[in-house]
């Protein structure tokens, strides 16, 4: 009783946070006000000073543009973190920024956090203790495919088997849902970061022709698909590796299917994997209900189409789902209680200090 009315007491000095933490952007939800920033995970630092220069979207432009004492860096590796003070500081930069969206509080802020399937408890912890440095009164987590069930509006808690696929940056988490807990789960290192070097790979080795990750991103949106659909081309530009000088070339559609094939094979077939080791009568809801997709991958043309024709079965790209995981973190943040059960620690689980 005592423990309820001081968490209202505090909940009332205190804003609430959704955080989806991702390799390849980072989205905060503010509860009351939506989603209210989008980030790229990229962050610059003056080696000499040791000071962040530019976090996000300013850091991102500079990634291969930076003088030798200017490192733009990525602190989340696989959904992991890599660079604990560099992950600090773009989170408090983040945190900042959507203090400009609530009214001022006496208190931190109350953040659920979203993390990979299948994250240690050392790696929960760190992110746990960065996001506490960072300004946070109190850190819930959460597994991405949860959050990200829960912000499409799947019926997580309900005896019916729904199985989701986050593709984002750094990984691919593909999870088998029931009953409030995940029933199946793999989490994959194949996901938007490595198409993009699939895509610089495939063009240095073809074309002879060197592009960083910024262009090889662009060349995916612009023109990778899948499955053969309408011709679709783009013109790039890198350095010739033979003569070092300037040059463009025009990349199609099937250069960039051929570039990511071995990796959207591994996709499917882990896919399968997990559908094979699935329980008889939640694999009668799937056929029933389908796969849904959701993270920026989501949105590479042609691949819900592949694998509803492999897996055969029905597969659903989640609306807006770039920003499911955050809409799932906001609505845990509107009954924390209801979705404890979810959560893969709170401060109470936590063992004391003292």
């Amino acid at each position: 009783m005592f423990k309820e009315a001081k968490d209202k007491l505090f909940n009332r000095f205190s804003n609430e946070i959704g955080i989806d933490l991702g390799t390849a952007n980072t989205l905060v939800y503010v509860r009351g006000k939506g989603i209210v920033v989008t980030e790229p995970s990229v962050v610059a630092v003056n080696q000499k000073t040791g000071q962040v220069v530019a976090v996000g979207t300013a850091a991102k432009d500079m990634l291969g543009r930076t003088p030798t004492h200017i490192t733009a860096v990525r602190p989340l590796v696989d959904g992991v973190i890599s660079d604990f003070e560099v992950t600090e500081e773009m989170l408090s930069y983040l945190m900042r920024r959507a203090n400009e969206y609530m009214p001022k509080r006496f208190l931190g802020p109350r953040v659920v956090v979203g993390v990979p399937s299948g994250v240690t408890n050392v790696e929960v912890r760190a992110v746990r203790d960065a996001t506490k440095n960072a300004g946070a009164r109190e850190v819930y987590i959460v597994e991405q495919p949860i959050a990200g069930a829960i912000g499409i509006r799947l019926p997580i808690f309900d005896p019916v088997g729904s199985m989701v696929i986050d593709i984002g940056g750094g990984t691919t988490d593909i999870a088998i849902i029931s009953l409030g807990g995940i029933v199946r789960s793999k989490s994959l290192k194949i996901a938007g970061d490595k198409f993009n070097q699939d895509i610089i790979s495939y063009i240095r080795n073809e074309f002879k022709i060197l592009i960083g990750e910024t262009t090889a991103e662009q060349v995916k949106i612009a023109v990778g698909a899948v499955v053969p659909a309408e011709p679709l081309e783009t013109v790039i530009r890198g350095r010739d590796l033979i003569t070092g000088l300037p040059r463009e070339v025009v990349i199609t559609d099937s250069d960039i299917r051929e570039a990511m094939g071995q990796s959207i094979e591994v996709l499917v077939a882990t896919t399968r994997e997990v559908l094979e080791m699935t329980p008889p009568e939640i694999m009668a809801d799937i056929m029933k209900r389908g796969i849904y997709l959701v993270g920026g991958g989501a949105l590479i043309k042609g691949l819900r189409d592949l694998l509803s024709e492999v897996l055969q079965l029905p597969v659903t790209v989640a609306e807006d789902p770039i920003t499911a995981i955050a809409r799932g973190a906001g609505i845990i943040l509107e009954d924390i209680e209801k979705y404890k059960s979810v959560l893969l620690q709170s401060e109470d689980d936590l063992p004391s200090s003292k």
